[in-house]
């Protein structure tokens, strides 16, 4: 008898998984163009059923919000800030279930699927580690079919279903270029959709950056993507690629992400490529949080996230003034609800209306300003090394999350380790030894030295990978 209830179950939980993005979508679809008192109205409702939730169901939130009278629903602004260390100390208690221990969420996070479910119903996403210490974060099904819809409707536009369905049937390809090796949040959503929909897992991909770029052209070459979404520095690697003729692609549209998309690489990619660049704004805590518009301006899904742009003491700014770092509260997520989360960018909200009419409001991001590195082969070319990669390959590869990794010669690298990581000099050297010799780099020297991370003295911000070595043409 239980084999034969197993289908009929999975049918309903089919049919579930539908209505849920069916609804998301609807939802998405109809307030995406309503006025900006009903986007605040909208987003005034959810906070408050959010902030009940946290503080019923998550010992974390409990405590935190434990002076708060019962009956009482503050301002948004009158909570106290949640930041990453916070979460991660107490990653249980930040949960609105009671039986998930952090010992199940990391052991599904070492041994899970990129793209699988926990327990079938939490996507596990994981940030690098620029504070210091690494993101877990868990999303339940309402905040990935939100996720979805959002990145559907609002960042390829209202025709994306029609337009989608004809692109697949003219053979569109999808390629993510993107690092790979761990549960990070765009890879993990595009094996996710592999997995919910077989029939498109040939046209849909994931490329590791982790690879020799000879080999990334290769792969690229054979699977003519018709998209290409990375991160800007990739993307600008690409195109040097492409320009060479060793990239042989022709994307109809490139996406962004994940980085500081400057005017500069913007233009050598749509030259390069001769197609449009598009750019989005999203983090492991809310993937889908601003997409681009005709105009260029980043649009907050602001029925659905909150963005607060603050001082290096929390205090709010007014628009156009760039801040320190911005709070986000995701509005979507039941299962680890984040309210008045410290998110670390620098944003700036646009004081003025976009001329594209569209109400939601736009900002600037600073994003990530690390250097791409260029070193010296051993037969005197020059071999590129992105700073997102190198990254990747200290913080899945060593377990290394507080450093600095600087350039400061042709063939030197210098690595500076947080003082919370003794021991893990060997470790993060051995790492990057093999990195360095998979891309033809043997004789680049490898130096751990003796002071830690230097965060600059105005922001406080840590740039991770620096290129002190002058650039000559």
């Amino acid at each position: 008898m239980e084999a034969e209830g197993k289908p009929a179950r999975n049918d309903a939980a089919k049919s579930f998984a539908t209505a849920r993005s069916i609804g998301a979508a609807f939802d998405v679809w109809v307030s995406g163009w309503q006025s900006p008192a009903s986007i605040i109205h909208r987003s005034e409702t959810r906070l408050r059923s959010l902030f009940e939730l946290a503080r019923s169901r998550a010992p974390l939130y409990r405590r935190l919000y434990r002076d708060i009278a019962r009956n009482a629903t503050p301002r948004l602004a009158d909570l106290p800030v949640v930041t990453k260390r916070m979460v991660m100390d107490d990653l249980a208690g930040s949960l609105t279930v009671e039986d998930l221990p952090r010992e199940e969420i990391e052991r599904f996070i070492a041994n899970g699927p990129v793209g699988g479910l926990l327990r079938g119903r939490y996507a596990v996403w994981t940030s690098s580690g620029t504070t210091g210490a690494p993101g877990i974060f868990l999303h339940d099904r309402d905040a990935l079919a939100l996720y979805d819809a959002l990145e559907m409707f609002r960042f390829r536009g209202p025709a994306a279903p029609f337009e989608m369905a004809a692109r697949l049937l003219s053979g569109e390809r999808f390629a993510m270029v993107a690092a790979t090796g761990g549960h990070f949040a765009g890879a993990a959503m595009v094996e996710r959709l592999r997995r919910a929909y077989p029939w498109l897992a040939s046209n849909v991909r994931v490329f590791s950056l982790l690879q020799p770029v000879v080999e990334l052209v290769r792969q690229l070459n054979a699977f003519r993507p018709t998209l290409l979404a990375t991160y800007p520095t990739a993307a600008d690697l690409l195109a040097v690629e492409q320009r060479a003729g060793r990239l042989q692609i022709a994307p109809a549209e490139i996406w962004t992400g994940g980085e500081c998309l400057g005017p500069a690489t913007r233009a050598h990619l749509a030259s390069a490529f001769d197609c449009r660049v598009r750019n989005s704004y999203g983090a492991s805590e809310f993937l889908s949080i601003a997409a681009e518009c005709a105009q260029g301006a980043l649009h907050v899904n602001a029925d659905w996230v909150v963005l607060e742009p603050v001082d290096a003491s929390y205090r709010l700014l007014d628009p156009g003034e760039t801040s320190a770092t911005v709070l986000l509260t995701n509005l979507a997520n039941g299962i680890q609800p984040l309210l008045r989360y410290d998110l670390g960018d620098s944003i700036t909200v646009l004081p003025a209306p976009c001329a594209c009419g569209n109400p939601l409001p736009a900002l600037r991001v600073e994003g990530r300003h690390d250097d791409t590195v260029a070193l010296r082969a051993p037969d005197g070319s020059s071999v590129t090394l992105l700073p997102l990669v190198l990254e990747t390959v200290l913080e899945e590869d060593a377990q290394v999350h507080d450093f600095q990794l600087i350039q400061s010669g042709a063939d030197r690298l210098v690595l500076r380790l947080g003082r919370d990581a003794a021991g893990a000099g060997p470790r993060a050297c051995a790492a990057l030894r093999h990195y360095l010799r998979n891309n033809g780099l043997v004789n680049t020297r490898l130096e751990v030295a003796p002071e830690p991370p230097q965060r600059e003295a105005v922001s406080g911000k840590l740039r991770r990978v620096i290129c002190a070595e002058p650039r000559h043409n």
